[in-house]
């Protein structure tokens, strides 16, 4: 029985189920499955094609990641978690790395408390159980696109207004002193195996490129340029954003961009290694990886 449905049901069900409104999308979501089992794989990916997305299929977690690294960014995945060789949570890894903005949901039948835990840590949207109701699933992925989208919505609104801050700063202050050429500075940072170019503005983890924002890119850069000492929030939101804000807002503005550094940057965002948190102070970026294995906690 695949996701509550025995197979004679499964087709009809694509038919009769009720197509519900989209979220509003100016183009079609791309959205891959990934399960060993053919007979789940093509039914799951049959169904979301008749609810009008676009979908590829992978029969293993290597198999997904040639597929990912050949094509644009997926918007969702959907991935079996008992699968052979790579499974899903060392894919939702891998993925996380590679486009941290895919959504994951992971499905599977032998599910655990510990196992749902895990998923969700390593970054997953929804975790099911199968057998699985079509409803349900189609649900999940709705709920996974519609958060997809209005993040991508925010971070679109962030990038507009840190624009215009920059441009009213740069009218208030016109005679203002004009910063030194990257020349006249170290062009490369190299911290643990971090590489950071400040003059094409690009980061490496050893030979994996990192796409950053350009927020993202400064904080990242102030980090690593005073690696091993402790940055205040209101020193990083200063240097990042040009403004002065009270402890509180700074947290607030940095717990948010520091956590989605971590998701691009560290192997397990819940036990950093790259940029670490010192409790009530700030945040640091150590020369050497902490011998601690922990989980640790954002929040100052």
């Amino acid at each position: 029985m695949l996701y509550g449905l025995c197979d004679k049901e499964i087709f009809v069900s694509f038919v009769v189920f009720e197509r519900r409104e989209k979220m509003p999308e100016t183009r079609v979501p791309r959205i891959l499955v990934v399960d060993d089992e053919a007979t789940t794989r093509i039914s799951l990916a049959e169904l979301l094609r008749l609810e009008g997305y676009d979908v590829s299929i992978a029969a293993s977690g290597e198999d997904a990641l040639e597929i990912i690294d050949r094509n644009p960014p997926f918007d969702l995945m959907v991935l079996d978690i008992k699968m052979p060789g790579m499974d899903g949570l060392q894919l939702t890894e891998a993925v996380q790395r590679r486009s941290p903005d895919t959504v994951i949901i992971l499905l599977t039948a032998f599910g655990t408390l510990e196992t749902a835990i895990q998923a969700l840590r390593r970054g997953a949207h929804d975790y099911l159980l199968k057998p699985c109701p079509v409803s349900q699933i189609l649900e999940s992925v709705r709920k996974g696109l519609s958060k997809r989208h209005q993040e991508r919505q925010r971070k679109e609104l962030v990038s507009r207004l840190e624009q215009t801050l920059s441009e009213l700063r740069a009218i208030e202050q016109p005679d203002a002193a004009v910063a030194p050429p990257v020349s006249s500075v170290e062009r490369y940072l190299e911290v643990q195996d971090v590489r950071l170019d400040r003059e094409r503005h690009q980061v490496w983890i050893g030979d994996r490129p990192v796409d950053l924002t350009p927020t993202e890119f400064k904080l990242l850069s102030y980090l690593m340029e005073r690696a091993d000492q402790v940055c205040s929030p209101q020193q990083l939101v200063r240097q990042a954003q040009g403004y002065e804000t009270d402890p509180w807002g700074a947290r607030a503005i940095v717990r948010v961009h520091i956590r989605r550094l971590r998701r691009k940057l560290e192997p397990d965002p819940a036990r950093p290694r790259y940029i670490v948190n010192v409790r009530g102070v700030g945040y640091t970026f150590p020369r050497t990886p902490p011998e601690s294995a922990e989980p640790e906690e954002d929040d100052l």
